[in-house]
């Protein structure tokens, strides 16, 4: 979507504390499961769900996909999707992983975030997602928060915690 990035905080809210409890959840519709910050709000339809709070969140999404996503399909087709429908969309990196779900491609990016319906202000986030290819499907887990903040241990253990089944 064309829009200017807004700038980042120089002192970025959104930190996730380091000792905040994380909790399991199950979805059976989407064959995955997952640790999550305990007390984020919930949105769930279907094989999707959302987790947020304050200025953080994680999401996973469960699309159709005919082979295992690579580093080439996904600057190839997954940075145009991204390009077409986030605000002030940057690519950072494409990259291959490997986590306890299997193999997977990570797209780093920074967007705009939609205007807060009571202020109109917008924050600079970046995104983590992680595809991974499960029978048939792509399982798609963003993990999301401001720009410089801190969020790397909580990154780290919802996404180690992914299970597909």
């Amino acid at each position: 979507m064309n829009q200017a990035p807004v700038p980042a905080e120089s002192n970025p809210p959104g930190d996730i504390p380091d000792n905040l409890a994380f909790v399991p959840y199950t979805n059976k519709a989407g064959g995955y499961r997952f640790t999550h910050p305990e007390g984020w709000a919930e949105i769930a339809h279907g094989a999707d769900v959302r987790f947020t709070d304050k200025l953080n969140g994680v999401s996973v999404s469960v699309v159709p996909g005919n082979q295992p996503p690579t580093v080439s399909s996904a600057r190839s087709s997954d940075v145009a999707r991204l390009r077409q429908t986030t605000p002030a969309f940057r690519l950072q990196q494409v990259s291959s992983v490997s986590l306890p779900a299997g193999r997977a491609v990570l797209i780093v990016f920074r967007r705009n975030t939609n205007p807060d319906p009571v202020t109109g202000r917008q924050y600079r986030d970046e995104v983590q997602e992680f595809e991974f290819w499960h029978h048939g499907e792509i399982v798609r887990l963003d993990l999301f928060g401001p720009v410089g903040a801190d969020n790397v241990d909580a990154y780290r253990t919802m996404s180690r915690s992914l299970s597909l089944s």
